[in-house]
């Protein structure tokens, strides 16, 4: 009898454990919002006897935006991974990247009003693939992981009126260049000394980010918007990234996508098709698809 008592007692402070531990457990996720999108699209064009000629091609895509939001009393953490990569294959020809993209960002916050907090900002940009000048027919590397990569740390304040919005200021912000590969590094690419394989600048940061459900009925709007300012040398001179995607919904599993991002870098000199290097010049990238997509979390 002392025994069985033993191990009832025993069993119910198991079962008090192993509840408490289950409501530790969902008490914890519960601070955390998760969510994204994550889409593949492809095209393909045919010719076949066509007197006007043309080139069979086919080309493919695949893009994953994403989130993980913490949340609990004053304490903020933001996190967000962005990948993107793309091949476009024309007749004959090698097939070549039209998308390559490997970014986070992730920021804590420690709420000082009733939209404002103190924060830390990781921020880090790269590719995962070799890009090629005017591939197929260059064969000059002009990328690569890590080369370049871009990372970028500060301290500021964040404005957040609403879990969509992010408007994040900081005049603490370090900006490091990365060129992790020897053909590259060695003549300056990417605004770096040659021979050197860093380029470290000190500056201001701003960050926003927004995005909207249902912009209008079965269109989903994300914007990103960063600015770097290198307040030791040409403070006027902006470097800007910003990337805008609409979402188009033709039913759950089906979207269209509208994908635009520009870039400006004052450190990256434009080299025309004859070779020769000019100032910086604003870049552009545009992606239009029509695919498979998928929307996960809230």
């Amino acid at each position: 009898m002392k025994k069985r008592k033993i191990w009832i007692a025993a069993l119910m402070v198991s079962s008090l454990t192993v509840a408490n531990a289950q409501e530790a457990t969902s008490d914890s996720l519960s601070n955390w919002t998760i969510g994204g999108n994550a889409s593949l699209t492809v095209n393909q064009l045919t010719f076949t006897n066509w007197a006007a000629g043309g080139k069979n091609s086919v080309s493919g895509a695949f893009n994953l935006k994403s989130y993980f939001n913490y949340k609990k009393n004053k304490v903020s953490w933001d996190n967000s991974f962005d990948l993107g990569y793309g091949l476009v294959k024309q007749g004959t020809d090698n097939a070549m990247k039209s998308d390559d993209k490997l970014q986070f960002a992730s920021k804590y916050g420690y709420q000082a009003s009733s939209h404002w907090y103190y924060t830390g900002l990781v921020d880090f940009k790269t590719q995962m693939d070799k890009g090629y000048k005017d591939a197929p027919i260059n064969s000059i590397m002009t990328s690569t992981f890590l080369a370049p990569a871009y990372l970028t740390y500060s301290l500021g304040m964040d404005y957040k009126p609403s879990a969509n919005f992010s408007l994040y200021l900081s005049p603490i912000t370090s900006k490091m260049t990365i060129v992790n590969q020897d053909s590259l590094s060695s003549v300056g690419a990417f605004g770096v000394e040659p021979g050197d394989k860093t380029r470290s600048e000190f500056g201001a940061f701003v960050k926003m980010v927004a995005r909207k459900k249902d912009l209008v009925k079965n269109v989903d709007f994300y914007t990103r918007v960063d600015l770097f300012s290198n307040l030791a040398e040409n403070a006027q001179n902006i470097d800007v990234d910003w990337e805008t995607t609409l979402n188009l919904r033709v039913n759950q599993y089906l979207s269209a996508i509208v994908s635009v991002n520009l870039l400006y870098d004052d450190d990256v000199k434009y080299v025309d098709p004859d070779g020769v290097e000019h100032g910086p010049r604003t870049q552009f990238k545009q992606l239009v698809g029509l695919g498979l997509n998928y929307k996960f979390g809230k």
